[in-house]
């Protein structure tokens, strides 16, 4: 069964679209820990990120570094955090986290935003890239 990243990949479910190239896709997390965390997803669908080939791992890093210089370009933060926990959903992500404090980082203290206001963010790390 396809997992709900699989599911946005292929435009079942939409998704408020960061970066994309023809292998990875970066969107905003709807459940934030803070405003303009994204997540960054190799299009192809592998449960755990060790499980990756080294070309699409190293891939994602490379795409994931993109995002996050973009994000801090468009979101006033202390730095972008990174964490690859994945236990939540079934394929490969990567969460960038614009920090301000720990507490941001620590997947418990979630930001609620508007559809506007996720639109406006998405745009905003979008023409930084």
């Amino acid at each position: 069964m396809a997992s709900i990243f699989t599911k946005i990949v292929n435009g079942e479910i939409p998704c408020y679209k960061v970066a994309e190239t023809d292998n990875f896709l970066a969107f905003l997390d709807v459940n934030p820990n803070s405003k303009g965390h994204t997540l960054c997803i190799p299009k192809k669908e592998v449960d755990k990120i060790f499980d990756l080939d080294e070309a699409t791992y190293n891939g994602l890093m490379q795409f994931s570094r993109q995002v996050a210089l973009a994000i801090e370009k468009a979101i006033p933060c202390k730095r972008v955090g990174m964490s690859a926990i994945g236990l939540e959903v079934p394929h490969v992500h990567v969460h960038l986290i614009p920090l301000h404090a720990m507490e941001d980082a620590q997947f418990i203290k979630k930001v609620k935003l508007s559809p506007e206001a996720f639109q406006a963010t998405a745009k905003a790390i979008k023409a930084h890239l």
